[in-house]
């Protein structure tokens, strides 16, 4: 553990429960200096506009356009509310509930402005699983888009830490009480002093299974994403305009749709619903040209060219969250002429750390280290495998796995390098090649989607005896899941029943997760022991 320098944090919360000293990764920093006192908040705003960039258009969204100078001036205003008005004190976490838009941006940017520690949510998670997220990270305040105000509510009524719920409006109206009281307040701001290895950002992993397991991430780490992967591999310039599917509550998402743009002085389109007809007609209307999606997303682009869309302002298309598959790869150079630029990344290691290159690049292929980074393939002694052979890929640069208060931060660093969970091979030539998960995570569409959560929330309902979900796979999603069921005696095995678990499912938890595919059976596989057998099910579909 390296030594960490000054703190602004009045709540030392998250400093406190840093990960021990004998299980932090190794942090290659060299060529990423930054001063001891750093603000990411005030480094993507106010900072950018005194370089120059305030009558540039930074964000685009609900059919206006924002400058640097109105999102620093916006920003501003909202943090002398979180201080003045809400009692926000450096070092509180404060929640982010909200669809991509502007406004969530603007509330990221104010919270971290005032030295708090963001965490930004999904709006499709239900009570139950907002809780699990307040409980850990210890929750005390939360901004609200108005539009999504019912679970978090029922979140509240139960949550010993959750206290205050401020509603903002996530549309252009700026109509709710965070919009009204920032008003009347100064568009100048002394932004808290945070040190660059204070936490800016909780950043809870998609699909964990049993406790939510949270990501620690500083100031420096926010800058470091962009200073590397946007500026090698992207080479963003002011000129680039964003757009993408990737909630902003994942580290993917937030980093392609809002650090990296604000970092160079580019613009980022912001869409609540980003499905691909949508991410189309953005990228038409603005002549966007760089686009971060999954390949399933690519896949309806593809056929729309095919169709007539006029998508030529696209200089980068990169995928992430699910394995490229190399006909995607190659329609999509035979098409565009241009790469697809496929890399994996982790919520624990906040952005992309592997990937492939404009002048490199290859078919089913993930690339090479990003810059800073350094990889390789170990055994499970965690000794290093001969080229060519599949295993567990271990990670090494300037970001890494700090767990929140988690003992699954020793299963996640092993002698200073992050085992990240995916199988990769290591070519000679030294590119990686993406084999599995190492665990039983779903990917469906580029969302992490844990098996055991689907089989508990199946379990609440009184018709299911037993079960056990398994990811199917789906030429369209990658994966979907997949629910074989034991039915309680005397239920109907019929599309009724089919229907009625799915949408308990949808209710119980966030919605993507429900299984489109539900098996009923007599038995389900198991050991001498009585633990179920998915390899068992997963072979025999």
């Amino acid at each position: 553990m390296p030594a960490l320098g000054p703190s602004a944090h009045v709540d030392t919360f998250t400093r406190d429960n840093l990960p021990p000293a004998d299980l932090w990764p190794e942090f290659r920093l060299e060529g990423f200096d930054y001063p001891e006192r750093l603000n990411a908040g005030v480094e993507l705003t106010d900072e950018m506009v005194a370089r120059g960039h305030g009558d540039r258009t930074a964000l685009i969204g609900n059919g206006r356009r924002r400058t640097y100078k109105e999102l620093a001036d916006w920003t501003n205003r909202l943090a002398h509310v979180l201080v003045s008005d809400l009692g926000v004190k450096p070092g509180n976490r404060v929640l982010i509930r909200s669809a991509n838009n502007p406004a969530m941006v603007a509330c990221w940017l104010a919270a971290t402005k005032v030295g708090a520690v963001v965490v930004n949510t999904m709006p499709m998670l239900r009570a139950g699983e907002l809780t699990a997220i307040v409980d850990k990270a210890e929750i005390s305040h939360a901004l609200c888009d108005t539009r999504l105000m019912d679970e978090l509510a029922a979140c509240a009524r139960s949550s010993r830490f959750l206290k205050s719920i401020t509603g903002f409006d996530g549309t252009s109206n700026h109509d709710a009480d965070l919009d009204r009281l920032a008003l009347e307040k100064s568009v100048l701001f002394d932004a808290v002093p945070t040190g660059r290895d204070d936490v800016a950002l909780l950043g809870f992993t998609s699909g964990t299974t049993g406790s939510p397991k949270a990501t620690m991430h500083f100031h420096r780490d926010l800058l470091m994403i962009a200073d590397g992967y946007a500026a090698e591999v992207l080479g963003v310039t002011p000129e680039d305009i964003f757009v993408g599917s990737p909630p902003l509550a994942f580290t993917f998402g937030l980093g392609g749709l809002a650090v990296f743009p604000l970092r160079f002085g580019a613009a980022a389109t912001l869409l609540e619903n980003a499905s691909p007809p949508n991410m189309i007609e953005i990228i038409q209307k603005y002549r966007a040209t760089i686009c971060f999606t999954a390949p399933t997303a690519y896949r309806v682009m593809l056929q729309a060219m095919e169709d007539g869309a006029d998508l030529s302002s696209l200089r980068a298309a990169v995928s992430a969250g699910e394995t490229l598959p190399a006909p995607i790869y190659e329609a999509w150079m035979d098409r565009t002429g241009k790469p697809m630029l496929d890399g994996i990344g982790a919520t624990e290691m906040l952005h992309i750390f592997v990937s492939n290159r404009f002048d490199d690049h290859r078919p089913a292929c993930t690339g090479k280290p990003v810059r800073g980074y350094q990889a390789k393939i170990v055994g499970e002694d965690g000794q290093e495998m001969p080229r060519g052979t599949v295993g567990r890929l271990a990670v090494c640069g300037p970001t890494g796995c700090r767990y929140l208060a988690d003992d699954r931060q020793r299963g996640y660093v092993l002698d200073g390098w992050n085992i990240t969970g995916d199988a990769f091979s290591m070519d000679d030539d030294g590119y990686l090649h993406f084999a599995a998960r190492n665990d039983d995570m779903i990917v469906s569409s580029g969302y992490n989607i844990a098996g055991p959560e689907v089989e508990a929330a199946l379990l609440s309902h009184d018709a299911v005896a037993e079960c056990a979900v398994i990811g199917l796979p789906d030429e369209a999603r990658g994966m979907i899941v997949q629910a074989h069921v034991v039915l309680a005696d005397g239920v109907a095995r019929d599309a009724v029943t089919v229907k009625a678990l799915q949408d308990h499912v949808k209710a119980v938890i966030a919605p993507f997760k429900y299984p489109r595919s539900v098996v009923f059976c007599d038995a389900l596989p198991k050991t001498p022991t009585g633990k179920i057998q998915r390899f068992a099910l997963r072979s025999a579909t």
